[in-house]
């Protein structure tokens, strides 16, 4: 029985990474995109989340073709234990900075999902999300969740317009290693609901794959 993991991601307040930990999130994500809407430009804020998440919380830092530079001085003031990479980042890029990471894939059409996963071997897993043209995430929109494939070399994360409504289907359709919420669970943007968030996490770890 293969329990599933949940990350919450665009925290930007202290007492919603408290939350999600109490409420079962195995990870909460902080968003270091500056046209975002959940974006923390405040370090020493993003430091604050990150601890306030707990010992067993990893927490996942977001960028989308960020420069270097940027990412090592994320890096030294926010303890970060995973990279998400949501641009156009080869694997040399993503490998870089001695951090496991995920690097996500927009599920647009026509794309070779295995063969994308293939170009990224040292990733810790892959996170699938819905394409929107100009958006690298936080949509609100799902993809088609049988697309997603099953004996891919990673594991698979899904992302992209999940609810407490709908993630019990969207995990017996696409059989993840875990998945990934953001506004599903929120009030407005980078505001999180305590009890949407723990609806959540209770309806996808209900469902143990097998």
């Amino acid at each position: 029985m293969n329990p599933i993991r949940v990350k919450i991601c665009g925290i930007t307040r202290v007492e919603d990474a408290r939350a999600a930990a109490a409420v079962g999130a195995d990870a909460i994500g902080i968003v270091f995109f500056p046209p975002s809407s959940r974006y923390v430009s405040d370090l020493a804020l993003a430091r604050e989340i990150a601890l306030a998440a707990g010992p067993f919380v990893s927490v996942v830092g977001l960028f989308v073709n960020a420069k270097s530079v940027d990412i090592e001085r994320t890096l030294n003031a926010v303890p970060l234990q995973l990279l998400q990479f949501h641009g156009d980042e080869d694997e040399a890029s993503c490998r870089q900075f001695a951090r496991p990471y995920l690097k996500a894939l927009r599920m647009k059409s026509g794309l070779n999902v295995l063969e994308s996963i293939a170009q990224y071997p040292s990733a810790s897993g892959i996170l699938l999300d819905t394409y929107v043209k100009g958006a690298p995430g936080g949509t609100g929109q799902t993809f088609n969740w049988d697309q997603v494939p099953h004996n891919g070399a990673a594991p698979i994360v899904v992302a992209g317009g999940l609810t407490p409504s709908n993630v019990s289907e969207a995990i017996e359709h696409s059989r993840p290693y875990g998945v990934d919420v953001s506004g599903g669970v929120e009030t407005q943007p980078g505001v999180k609901s305590h009890e949407l968030m723990r609806t959540f996490v209770e309806k996808a770890k209900d469902i143990s794959l097998t």
